[in-house]
């Protein structure tokens, strides 16, 4: 296995493991390199010193987070109990905005809800003075 020092475009660092360093332009190739915090595909490798370690000092897979999701500065700990608050939440889907409107507007019960919002209608969630934020992929990716 090779690990890699990775960049994405939005400045996020990462590590790839990778069989070989043609495994690693295949999968890049095919759109399969992606950022573990944004998921950008836009993605290089970063210059690393050259180290030698023996098969048997390599580090074990972590069981219940993935390489991707260890890798990406967050302690293992921290991402699982954010994950579990946004899977506390209610996926409204395609209805964000006008959920988060009604409550906004006392017209619905105020809860914690999740869902998708094209641009144009984030942007008018914003202008009513409608707070939300966007989830990173990271946090809303199953992680089995």
């Amino acid at each position: 296995m090779i690990v890699y020092d990775l960049t994405c475009s939005g400045g996020h660092a990462f590590e790839g493991w990778f069989d070989s360093g043609a495994e690693f332009d295949r999968q890049k190739a095919a759109g399969l390199v992606s950022c573990p915090v944004c998921d950008g595909v836009d993605v290089k490798r970063l210059p690393a010193a050259k180290v030698r370690v023996a098969k048997a000092q390599a580090p074990a897979p972590c069981a219940s987070l993935t390489t991707r999701d260890a890798i990406a500065g967050i302690a293992p700990e921290l991402l699982a109990k954010l994950r579990e608050v946004v899977r506390n939440t209610e996926d409204v889907g395609e209805r964000f905005p006008e959920e988060a409107r009604k409550i906004h507007y006392d017209e619905a019960p105020a809860r914690s809800i999740r869902g998708k919002a094209s641009r144009e209608e984030a942007e008018a969630l914003t202008e009513e003075g409608i707070d939300f934020s966007q989830l990173p992929p990271i946090l809303t990716r199953d992680s089995h």
